[in-house]
């Protein structure tokens, strides 16, 4: 059976996320995984991303465990471009072309499936229910500030700030 994860519209061009696809394509699994994890490109990390949610779509939907996957391809594709402009002198401008890609890992697992339960909640026995009584904490009030009247110094000092006196040192 093939697992896919697909991630569109990644904003990185299709040719550097490529670059690091093709190093880890032909890899095992747990292989690839580390591979990813101590490359210094920036689109390891997405291919990275992808490839832990194929794992993920195998263990949670089919019951495939890690042992029984394998990294059976790694796609890279074009995606759409985003068209920006660049202001340049003489009132022209320059193009600026945004790329973007999409990823698809496929896995491929070795063996036949575990059978996955999905179990269902049922409840069977109702129990009652004691009603409670709510308890009222007392509330805590902040203390009051009272407003303090300015004394006489400075209520004339704000008064006379914006005057301007000639004679005085």
């Amino acid at each position: 059976m093939i697992i896919t994860a697909t991630q569109k519209n990644t904003r990185q061009t299709a040719l550097k996320v490529r670059l690091v696809a093709n190093q880890v394509r032909k890899l095992p699994l747990v292989d690839a995984i580390k591979q990813l994890g101590v490359m210094q490109k920036r689109a390891s990390l997405t291919v990275l991303k992808v490839v832990r949610q194929a794992i993920a779509n195998a263990m949670h939907n089919h019951g495939y465990s890690m042992n029984e996957l394998t990294l059976k391809n790694i796609t890279v594709t074009p995606g759409p471009t985003y068209k920006r402009f660049r202001a340049v002198s003489r009132g022209r401008a320059h193009t600026i072309f945004k790329r973007t890609c999409h990823i698809m890992v496929e896995l491929e697992a070795g063996s036949a499936p575990k059978a996955v339960k999905k179990e269902t909640k049922v409840a069977t026995e109702v129990k009652e229910v004691e009603p409670t009584t709510v308890t009222e904490k007392p509330k805590v009030v902040a203390p009051k500030v009272k407003k303090v009247a300015p004394t006489k110094a400075v209520a004339q000092k704000s008064v006379t700030r914006g005057v301007r006196r000639t004679g005085e040192k």
